[in-house]
């Protein structure tokens, strides 16, 4: 009986192990399988589109309203073509004669750090700052009848007329110059020769000359000095030891107003191009009277380089300062 109990279990043993073995009806063909993966594929292809749109923002209504306006394409800050060009750089310097120019500035060098610049030393440390400073505005106001001329030269009447008036009320009131009282009652103080008139006149363009002892020049300015040596009333001196005195301290009374311009020369790369180019630059701005209208309308030179700034604080070798050999000047 034992047997016939089992009997039903080995049938139903046999049935599971038929039904393992019997392939199944559901499971898709092996083809089938990768079908999904080729679908895939090709579905990657759309989404291309989304990053051309991210290539750059929309425009903007504004942007839109400038380019149907103006008819062209919307605005671009960096490339405006309705901003003004680029403002041109200076001119180049017009220095044909350099090779000459550059052995005559190593001669006044020398003649600057060995003579020069320690009397102007000496002359600092000796003498009190009042006295220096009268020193100065008597060799200023000895100026004013030269600038007189040449503002009429110039067709400037009322730079000739504050010119007259400086002169008069600081050889007066001012006891021959040393007191400039002419500031203190804000006459202007403007300086005009006879190398700026033939600017004026029309000789804009003039090659650089460095000449002994004067220092930086043109061709113009040099012309500019022999027109201003019959104005000069130190060159009338009959004496020929008091005007050499004088021109001796006239020398080392301009020495000492360079000495702020002394840091120039620290650490230039070359000393000769940077005192020619300054040089060039600010005569001319003299010249084109940029410095009159900028007082015109209330503004300071302060704002401005050195070499640009008035004759004050940044003064040229004159005629005056240099001994002449003639007696009496002449």
């Amino acid at each position: 009986m034992k047997p016939l109990h089992l009997l039903p279990l080995l049938l139903s043993a046999l049935v599971a192990s038929c039904a393992s073995n019997k392939p199944a009806a559901s499971a898709p063909p092996a083809s089938s399988v990768a079908a999904p993966v080729q679908v895939q594929a090709p579905a990657a292809e759309p989404q291309a589109a989304p990053l051309a749109a991210s290539e750059g923002p929309p425009p903007t209504s504004a942007e839109n309203d400038f380019s149907t306006i103006y008819g062209t394409s919307p605005y671009d800050p960096v490339a405006d073509p309705t901003l003004p060009p680029p403002a041109a750089g200076a001119p180049p310097s017009y220095d044909p004669w350099e090779k000459w120019n550059r052995k005559v500035h190593r001669f006044n060098n020398g003649i600057d750090r060995y003579v020069a610049k320690p009397l102007a030393t000496t002359y600092v440390n000796v003498v009190p700052r009042p006295v220096r400073n009268g020193v100065h505005n008597f060799f200023g106001n000895l100026g004013q009848p030269l600038t007189v001329v040449n503002s009429l030269l110039q067709a400037k009447p009322g730079e000739a007329w504050d010119a007259l008036g400086r002169f008069l009320i600081n050889t007066t009131v001012g006891v021959a110059g040393v007191f400039d009282v002419a500031s203190h009652d804000q006459v202007p103080n403007t300086r005009e020769d006879f190398g700026q008139t033939l600017g004026v006149w029309g000789w804009k363009r003039s090659r650089y000359l460095e000449l002994p002892l004067f220092g930086p020049r043109t061709v113009r300015d040099t012309f500019g000095l022999v027109g201003d040596a019959p104005l000069s009333p130190v060159q009338r001196i009959e004496d020929d030891k008091a005007r050499i005195f004088l021109q001796g301290l006239r020398l080392v009374d301009v020495r000492t107003q360079l000495m702020s311009l002394d840091s120039l020369r620290e650490g230039a790369l070359d000393e000769y191009a940077l005192f020619r180019d300054g040089w060039l630059q600010r005569r001319n701005y003299q010249i084109s009277d940029e410095g009159e209208r900028n007082r015109r309308k209330g503004k300071s030179d302060d704002d401005l380089p050195p070499y640009l700034r008035e004759e004050d604080d940044n003064p040229t070798v004159p005629m005056d300062a240099i001994p002449s050999v003639f007696p009496g000047g002449g």
